[in-house]
């Protein structure tokens, strides 16, 4: 699969990724290079979570809810 992705030179220092197409998925680094590795490693636990989220669907009687929580 192929994504794109947002680098950007943080504030502080180093670079911070987004990965548009899969909503909340950022992640930074320090180096151009170190920030694109983590962004990959972003994505991969990104859609691992998604395969368990699958996962509880498919459960016989498994209830699956969104809740909201006020921050």
């Amino acid at each position: 699969m192929r994504f794109n992705i947002i680098i950007e030179p943080a504030q502080e220092g180093g670079y911070n990724v987004t990965v548009p197409a899969l909503d909340g998925c950022f992640t930074q680094g320090d180096t151009e290079e170190e920030a694109i590795n983590n962004a990959k490693e972003a994505i991969i636990c990104y859609l691992e979570g998604l395969e368990k989220i699958n996962q509880i669907k498919s459960i016989p009687k498994a209830i699956l809810r969104e809740v909201e929580v006020a921050v």
